[in-house]
């Protein structure tokens, strides 16, 4: 049995799907605060915090099978990170901590864990490489990287095998539409700018218009949400299969300027999107694009969904379906 964190949010769900789909008993770990259990469509469920360690004890004590953990549950809001910097480190940090502790107590030793590319703060170079400095600008980067850290130090003391998987964008939903994104607030852009552009929304944020790129707005490396599924499934198997740690970016290799998205979104829908340029996000980078090259020789783990029209127009049928 795999124990998935956060399983009842956005790609912890899709994660699951694909799971299940391949065989794999699964366990949905989540306190529901920001996920939902209308996504937990496969496995179990237990509902549980990992800032309470007992919970998570409680967990392995129901399912004393469990034989890795993919980890995902985390805040995951930089505005707000910058903003509640304590909380982010107590939820993100000590929930690791305390997840990995109760590993260790039940002899679990692989854990999949959900990283960022906000670890690497504003890169030295683009593309992006796992072998550049991380110096995260805000708490939820930083909050990514001293759990990175406290994995790799238990994996040197303990035993533990890890695959650290350092996000990009995650866009797009199942194209099945049995689940999608769905946040509360939402923050992230394809949503926003599919919602302005059909009208449940008056029009569309973009924070900054004087960035140092092409158009003057912030550069982001998107990857559609299966494709990032497919990468846990992967490194689950390399895992189990008796793999080395290791850490990978995952994006698509290629950046769009958030000009771009809307423009990409307006061709989809079909409709123009009503947008204003606002001030800067504190804790937002110029541009941000991953290097895949790693985790594509490793692990042979190819973006399927690898056009941005496609990716939103998975995301817009899901939203249509939704409303």
């Amino acid at each position: 049995m795999i124990l998935i964190t956060g399983g009842a949010g956005y790609i912890g769900s899709h994660t699951n799907k694909i799971l299940n789909q391949q065989g794999y008993k699964t366990v949905i770990f989540d306190n529901l605060e920001r996920g939902h259990l209308e996504f937990v469509k496969w496995g179990k469920f237990f509902k549980g915090d990992l800032r309470n360690i007992e919970d998570i004890r409680d967990c392995f004590k129901k399912y004393p099978n469990i034989k890795a953990v993919i980890h995902f549950a985390a805040y995951a809001y930089v505005g707000e990170s910058v903003q509640y910097p304590d909380m982010y480190y107590e939820n993100n940090v000590l929930g690791t901590l305390n997840l990995l502790r109760v590993m260790q107590e039940f002899g679990v030793n692989n854990m999949v864990f959900s990283s960022s590319c906000a670890t690497y703060g504003i890169p030295r170079k683009i593309p992006i490489s796992e072998d550049i400095p991380q110096n995260p600008i805000n708490s939820y980067g930083k909050s990514k990287l001293l759990s990175e850290q406290i994995i790799k130090d238990f994996a040197k003391s303990y035993g533990l095998k890890y695959i650290i998987l350092r996000y990009f964008n995650a866009a797009g939903a199942d194209p099945d539409c049995e689940i999608g994104e769905w946040h509360e607030p939402e923050t992230h852009l394809i949503p926003l700018t599919i919602f302005a552009t059909i009208g449940k929304t008056p029009g569309l944020k973009i924070y900054g218009s004087d960035y140092p790129t092409k158009d003057g707005t912030c550069i982001r490396d998107y990857i559609h949400v299966m494709d990032l599924a497919n990468a846990h499934l992967k490194s689950l198997e390399y895992l189990l299969s008796n793999g080395e740690s290791d850490e990978f970016n995952v994006g698509l290799g290629r950046g769009y300027s958030v000009k771009e998205i809307v423009a990409a979104v307006e061709k989809v829908v079909g409709k123009v999107c009503n947008y204003d340029y606002v001030d800067r996000r504190a804790g937002d980078p110029p541009i941000l694009i991953a290097s895949n090259e790693k985790i594509i020789n490793k692990l042979k783990r190819f973006p399927k969904f690898d056009d941005i029209e496609l990716i939103i127009k998975t995301a817009y049928e899901w939203h249509i379906k939704s409303l």
